[in-house]
């Protein structure tokens, strides 16, 4: 008599006569599905995250070709153009391919070269003072020594809500003697000023630019000292730290690449020095047309009308910027990686 065979169970386990659930195949429908279905839900979830950071990084790099890289590259083909006139000066005018003619003249013009220099004195008197000042004015709100805080920051804050050429005439008016009420009240002490003079117009422009720009610093450097954590100031308070102590030792080193942003944000900001000592330049002859590069290319495109002379100093202006810019970001990033103050003061 025949027996039927017996089917056959999958390793790793007995039959149902054997007491033991047949364990499925590795390559079992109910196994591969929901992988399968992961799987194919992977790149779903990549495109779309790709897709959102598209859809908010467009923006952007529409701004930046359409507000920097556009400008730019117009400025560049321009400086390599000129306008001629054959003829001696009768003919008509035509643009000519003039290569680096224009450059040539730019950093060849001692007007250039002295707005340059004048530019980096700007710089060296306006960046630390304005800086310190800024970080000065920050722990002593933070410190809440400062009576009324909020009308303290909103005191500092206004004047940079004011326009800066409105800002310039306001200070023109006080500069300027028989209008101002400032030099009139010194005058009649028997103190005499000239505000506009050699050795005091520089001055002048700086006071003008911190009184612009000095609120808007202290509230980085502010938001900064808020984000350090308390746990940190209170445990120095406890181990005998005065304010002093723990403002240097302890809040100025977690707030370093804050510091270096109002570096950098300064710095760029003086490069383009241009409304103040334009304005200046119409009550005294100490501020020329062409005190500041800025000043030097606009008198070059609207003065003189030598538009690939203006590109070119355009040109040389942005290198500059870009130039000491990265090279503050370079040594930024490597005192950092060397374990700088910020490093230590974190650890």
């Amino acid at each position: 008599m025949s027996t039927a065979p017996t089917p056959a169970t999958p390793s790793g386990g007995l039959g149902t006569d054997g007491g033991r659930a047949a364990t499925p195949l590795p390559d079992s429908p109910r196994t591969t599905a929901p992988a399968g279905r992961a799987a194919r839900a992977r790149p779903a979830a990549r495109r779309r995250a790709l897709g959102a950071c598209a859809a908010l990084m467009t923006p952007f790099f529409v701004l930046l070709v359409l507000v920097f890289l556009l400008p730019v590259g117009g400025a560049v083909y321009l400086s390599f153009f000129s306008d001629d006139q054959p003829g001696l000066g009768f003919g008509p005018e035509r643009t000519v391919f003039a290569g680096l003619r224009s450059y040539e003249a730019v950093l060849t013009d001692p007007t250039f070269l002295a707005g340059l220099g004048t530019t980096a004195l700007y710089c060296l008197v306006y960046l630390p003072t304005m800086v310190l000042l800024a970080l000065l004015l920050a722990l002593l709100l933070d410190s809440g020594a400062a009576r009324l805080r909020r009308t303290a920051q909103l005191s500092l804050f206004l004047p940079h809500a004011v326009p800066g050429i409105i800002a310039a005439v306001i200070w023109l008016y006080l500069y300027t003697p028989g209008l101002s009420p400032v030099i009139g009240l010194l005058g009649k002490g028997g103190i005499t000023v000239d505000l506009l003079g050699v050795d005091t117009v520089l001055p002048s422009i700086v006071n003008i630019a911190m009184w612009s720009n000095l609120g808007y610093n202290v509230v980085i450097f502010y938001a900064a000292l808020q984000a350090v954590p308390r746990e940190l100031t209170e445990a120095a308070l406890v181990d005998g730290a005065g304010p002093v102590r723990t403002a240097l030792r302890i809040k100025v080193p977690l707030v370093r690449s804050s510091g270096v942003m109002v570096v950098m944000f300064t710095l760029i900001w003086s490069l383009q020095l241009f409304t103040e000592p334009m304005l200046l330049s119409q009550a005294t002859p100490v501020v020329g047309g062409r005190y500041t590069p800025n000043m030097y290319i606009y008198d070059a495109a609207f003065t003189r009308n030598n538009y690939g002379l203006a590109a070119a100093a355009s040109v040389v202006l942005l290198a500059v910027t870009v130039a000491l810019s990265y090279g503050l970001s370079r040594w930024s990033n490597r005192d950092r990686r060397a374990g700088g103050p910020g490093e230590e003061g974190s650890r």
